[in-house]
């Protein structure tokens, strides 16, 4: 059914006419919105940070976790330590140093693999794949794969459990923005597929409904001579992508959707210029976080709105959390090239928005960075300035 929303387009008080552009001088801006950016929204004017709190208790407080001291080596990606998940999704974390010794086939969903680190080999039913850091694979759900790495591979696993992994609509911006579909690349039935077959006994560990089945075979079932159509595994790196800019107004991290599912989406933020309009915003705005829970793991770089982030970390800021970005982070960006201030981001993340709660899997104290909430306060906002 198609949305009919409440038509209004208000202004009350002191207020800008354009969201993020023209601030009234001294506030800070805070959007509300619907269906995440994609709906109507509310932008308020305030005296102070939304984020200016001094005290916060209760399930919405974000967190932070160091998914580097997590993560283990593990052969099989169906023991990867598990992050987080919900009925749509499930998230883990995975460390290989090892070429996998069997098959792994998801009877669940779509997998998409991250690469955070590592290089190596993908076999699967469609052929032979080479993958590197920065890389995401697209795995349809069925597929039979196994990777041999040559570097000790980190990888950052999403499953869309019972779902697809798809494109965003382009819409006015064309079907070749952010990425032309032409840099997708498909493995090939070429000689190092060829030599990988054999005719010893293989397993294949199949994950249907969190629970697994054995199939053994006395051959490689990675046998194809040839395939046809218009479904395949498909390999991305970030560095393909080219960001949807705006020098006039910062533009919502719904504009960075690499891929999307029907409960959650996938947004990928890599370097870009800042935006060299005065009036405009520098760096994402305050908003409240109602639709949708905000997931974001750190590749690499220097991200621009975080404090105390470094790669491999992840972040957790449940619906219902009003954040942007933190003091530290805020004044930089709040600084003209003049003064010493960027003139454009230094970040690799990966973003994922799900509409469904998550729950965050057990994991050792130490993975959990208990003062992230903290690090918006006042206190911290001095300790800045200092």
């Amino acid at each position: 059914m198609s949305k009919n929303w409440i038509p209004l387009r208000q202004l009350e008080g002191t207020a800008s006419r354009q969201a993020h552009v023209a601030l009234p001088a001294g506030t800070y801006e805070r959007e509300i919105s619907k269906e995440g950016f994609f709906g109507p929204s509310a932008q308020f004017h305030h005296k102070h940070k939304p984020t200016d709190w001094v005290e916060f208790d209760g399930a919405i407080r974000p967190r932070a976790f160091d998914l580097n001291k997590l993560v283990t080596g593990k052969n099989s990606p169906w023991n990867a330590e598990m992050v987080m998940n919900n009925p749509h999704l499930q998230m883990r974390i995975w460390k290989l140093d090892q070429p996998m010794a069997e098959l792994a086939r998801n009877s669940d969903g779509d997998q998409l693999l991250f690469i955070h680190e590592g290089e190596g080999a993908l076999f699967c039913d469609y052929g032979h794949l080479d993958y590197r850091d920065g890389d995401y694979l697209v795995i349809p759900r069925g597929t039979m794969w196994r990777l041999s790495p040559t570097k000790a591979t980190m990888a950052l696993m999403v499953e869309a459990t019972n779902d697809h992994f798809m494109l965003p609509e382009k819409g006015l911006v064309g079907r070749h923005a952010i990425f032309d579909p032409a840099v997708l690349d498909t493995p090939h039935i070429d000689e190092a597929f060829k030599a990988q077959q054999d005719e010893r006994t293989w397993k294949v560990s199949v994950k249907r409904r969190n629970q697994l089945s054995t199939v053994t075979y006395p051959f490689n079932p990675l046998d194809a001579v040839g395939w046809h159509g218009d479904l395949s595994v498909v390999r991305v790196n970030w560095r393909d992508l080219r960001p949807l800019m705006s020098h006039r107004a910062h533009l919502p991290p719904s504009a960075h959707t690499t891929f999307m599912t029907g409960r959650f989406v996938v947004c990928t933020f890599v370097p870009r210029p800042l935006e060299s309009d005065p009036e405009a915003l520098r760096l994402p705005f305050f908003h409240n976080n109602d639709d949708f829970e905000e997931i974001i793991f750190y590749h690499k770089g220097s991200f621009f709105s975080r404090d105390n982030i470094h790669p491999g970390m992840m972040t957790v800021h449940p619906s219902g959390f009003t954040h942007g970005p933190h003091p530290k982070a805020f004044s930089a960006a709040t600084k003209s090239v003049q003064n010493g201030g960027k003139t454009e981001t230094d970040e690799v993340a990966v973003m994922i928005d799900t509409r469904d709660a998550i729950d965050v899997a057990a994991m050792p104290a130490e993975v959990e960075f208990d003062g992230y909430v903290k690090s918006w306060t006042p206190a911290a906002m001095k300790q800045a300035a200092e």
